[in-house]
């Protein structure tokens, strides 16, 4: 019976792991992939401006 416990952990937590990869392959890409990369290109759009709005007004 020490063989069933000393087990057990390695199995649940490749189950886990196993589940974890998963969740992240699948929610890579899809629909959701364009709203996500059109949200980064805005925000480094506008970090974007207001360095040049910075540099701009200090020469």
């Amino acid at each position: 019976m020490d063989y069933v416990s000393a087990l057990v952990p390695p199995v649940v937590m490749a189950v886990f792991f196993i589940g974890v990869v998963r969740v992240i392959v699948k929610t890579q890409g899809g629909a959701a992939k364009a709203k996500e990369d059109a949200a980064v290109d805005a925000a480094l759009a506008r970090v974007e401006c207001a360095r040049k709005a910075s540099a701009g007004g200090d020469a």
